[in-house]
């Protein structure tokens, strides 16, 4: 694994390489593939996410979200990144380390997606391998959690072959598609073997 830094806050922030799959910070520039890759990919997606708002895919609501992902790593609070495919440069997918929390916790949120034409092809899984070393080693954090709906499956068998363990439930724990949903907790911590 490579893994590179920006050498200030100002600078676009981490990139990370790992096998098949490059990470790094998005950029106005990732604008038409993320838009492409999103509204292929929104029967697919819309199940696991919240609900989408009317200009989700708009040109001015991506610039308001990479303004926010920039704020977010200025501030220690949240590490947002585009997933490519190492060989094709195509975008497959992002990871969000959000809910940063230092002090007595020293823990963050991982979040994920994939487009509808790369899921279960094995690039979430060498994602969320590549970055758990920036979670641990990089940004020294203790604690990486997760959640997904019990109905996929798919989340689950991610988690669970990327050494996460399983918590409890935890009731209406989020607004996915409109509606409060129970969700299932997981979490890896520093001191859990490295798969």
């Amino acid at each position: 694994m490579a893994l590179l830094r920006a050498a200030s806050p100002s600078d676009f922030g981490p990139a990370i390489e790992a096998g098949r799959v490059m990470l790094r910070t998005p950029q106005m520039s990732d604008y038409p593939a993320w838009a492409e890759l999103r509204a292929t990919s929104r029967d697919f997606l819309m199940p696991w996410e919240p609900l989408w708002a009317p200009d989700e895919l708009s040109r001015a609501s991506f610039r308001r979200r990479v303004r926010h992902y920039l704020r977010d790593l200025r501030e220690d609070v949240g590490y947002a990144l585009f997933i490519y495919d190492k060989v094709t440069n195509a975008l497959v997918g992002g990871l969000t380390l959000c809910n940063v929390r230092r002090g007595v916790t020293q823990s963050c949120t991982l979040g994920y997606w994939v487009g509808a034409e790369y899921a279960q092809q094995g690039y979430m899984t060498a994602a969320v391998r590549a970055v758990v070393p920036f979670v641990f080693d990089t940004l020294e954090l203790h604690r990486l959690e997760a959640a997904c709906l019990p109905t996929n499956t798919a989340s689950m068998r991610l988690l669970d072959k990327t050494g996460f363990q399983r918590e409890g439930l935890a009731r209406r724990y989020l607004r996915i598609n409109g509606v409060w949903q129970d969700h299932i907790l997981y979490a890896l911590l520093d001191s859990d073997p490295r798969i």
